[in-house]
């Protein structure tokens, strides 16, 4: 059986039976953890409750248009809903929710507690992903799966936990995942390939990535990636970011870092990953956060960018000295 605390389930099944509008949004630039665990929440809200006004919100991702197609709402239907925020900690970052009137907010996340605070606040830092938690919402509850739900979640548990090869993986998760897939029957071998599918570009990206990474003696890789490199390789600006996992198991480092440079945005987008030393403060102190040991940041000029850089060869220095101090 899937041990989880019953009390919350209860709580939020009881709010989305409660309210006839229901808005449920993610973080802005979302990953696959954060869309599908949206639109299959919705799904499942709208397949047990045909009623009830159920809303996917925030911009739609064309790479991610396999999971299914996210709504357009009129800010006058909001003013009596329940907001359902998922994957996302702090409200700056809620996307798609400017101008919109709700009555009540409820988070749904596996991220460190920020500033969302509603009458029901799920945070679960063990989980893998938020699809973790809402695959265990709907095992536990009366709320209704199907194979395209369960198939969604799949791929988001998979994705965040980067095929059950992070720390984040638990026997729980693997317990989840045992009792969607006996309950849904789904063949998840053909989802793989909405995943893991790359263009020749995107590989050729991931060459240059290799070639160019900088290491310092402390176990710090770290590359910056100007606009020019992103169009000459005919890659978006998110493709840093989904490569970055790629470099986990490179013996050299234990904390690796891709600053891309947003033109658009005049920022840039800052991916960070770590094999031991916790990084989640450091991106916090670059407007930033997460994981403490997957988490991003944004940095606005070169002055931040060498002050980041510094910052985290100083973490990894501090590091292998209490490791080696320990042995």
């Amino acid at each position: 059986m899937i041990i989880i605390n019953n009390n919350v389930i209860k709580k939020i099944y009881r709010k989305i039976k409660e309210y006839d509008t229901i808005l449920i949004a993610r973080h802005v630039g979302p990953d696959p953890d954060a869309i599908a665990s949206t639109i299959a929440l919705r799904d499942s809200i709208r397949l047990t409750f045909p009623n009830k006004e159920v809303y996917a919100i925030g911009l739609s991702v064309a790479k991610f248009k396999f999971y299914g197609v996210l709504d357009k709402v009129e800010p006058e239907k909001c003013r009596n809903s329940l907001l359902m925020v998922l994957d996302v900690p702090n409200i700056s970052r809620v996307d798609g929710i400017e101008n919109i009137e709700y009555k009540e907010i409820l988070k749904i996340d596996h991220h460190p507690a920020e500033d969302i605070k509603g009458p029901v606040d799920w945070t679960d830092e063990t989980s893998c992903s938020t699809c973790q938690m809402v695959a265990e919402l709907i095992l536990k509850s009366p709320l209704k799966l199907d194979s395209k739900i369960a198939s969604n979640l799949y791929m988001g548990i998979v994705s965040d936990s980067d095929r059950f090869l992070l720390s984040y993986t638990t026997s729980k998760t693997f317990k989840i995942v045992y009792e969607l897939l006996k309950k849904s029957h789904i063949d998840f071998v053909p989802l793989y390939g909405y995943l893991y599918d790359r263009s020749i570009d995107e590989i050729r990206f991931q060459g240059y990535l290799s070639s160019n990474i900088k290491i310092t003696e402390n176990g710090l890789g770290y590359i910056i990636i100007p606009n020019d490199i992103i169009k000459e390789y005919n890659v978006d600006i998110a493709t840093p970011s989904n490569l970055i996992n790629n470099f986990n198991y490179v013996r050299e480092i234990i904390v690796w870092t891709f600053i891309t440079e947003d033109v658009k945005n005049k920022v840039y987008k800052v991916s960070i990953r770590s094999r031991g030393p916790i990084i989640n403060k450091t991106a916090s102190k670059y407007n930033g956060g997460g994981h403490k040991y997957a988490s991003g940041a944004k940095l606005t000029n070169e002055q931040e960018i060498e002050d980041f850089i510094h910052d985290l060869d100083n973490l990894c220095e501090k590091y292998k000295r209490a490791t080696i101090s320990n042995i």
